[in-house]
């Protein structure tokens, strides 16, 4: 079953430094963090905040091309996670055909943004998550600290998020 979800903003992982973009349910009941690299949060971060350049960066370039071909996107699947990569879906619609591309989920996310397309996500890929292998062995406090991390990143609620500093 697929469950609508927003971007509910970016933090950085404490452990790796890196960048993980949070998504939400709209009932803000269930969430799931993806990690993604620097230019993707980047991408996501200043769509986020309403912050245009002088020139289209290239997911801005993306929308528009679709938009001048007549291309809606309708929405963005992130349908899978396999060994600790999201995989993701970009529905598109043109001339009343419809097609879907495989994307990374931050690439579709930065673009569902910018298309104001809607955000799903299999309710079994929300499951998996849970489960992420965070590639380190663990000792026992490894493990709390994980525990903490995840139960951190599910909490979080939209005024957590200041300003994502790059």
């Amino acid at each position: 079953m697929l469950i609508q979800m927003k971007v509910s903003g970016l933090t950085m992982d404490p452990i790796t430094n890196t960048p993980i973009v949070i998504l939400k349910d709209l009932e803000e009941k269930k969430a799931i963090p993806i990690w993604i690299g620097i230019f993707e949060a980047s991408a996501i971060a200043t769509e986020l905040e309403h912050i245009t350049f002088s020139r289209p960066m290239t997911h801005d370039l993306l929308n528009e091309m679709l938009k001048t071909l007549d291309v809606m996107v309708v929405k963005v699947e992130i349908k899978d996670i396999r060994n600790n990569t999201f995989f993701a879906d970009i529905h598109l619609v043109s001339d009343g055909n419809t097609f879907r591309i495989d994307a990374r989920p931050s690439d579709a996310l930065a673009l569902a943004l910018r298309a104001n397309a809607p955000i799903f996500v299999d309710d079994k890929v929300i499951d998996k998550s849970r489960n992420i292998d965070f590639g380190i062995k663990m000792t026992d406090l490894d493990k709390l600290k994980e525990e903490k991390l995840k139960e951190f990143l599910e909490n979080l609620s939209s005024e957590d998020f200041g300003k994502y500093k790059m």
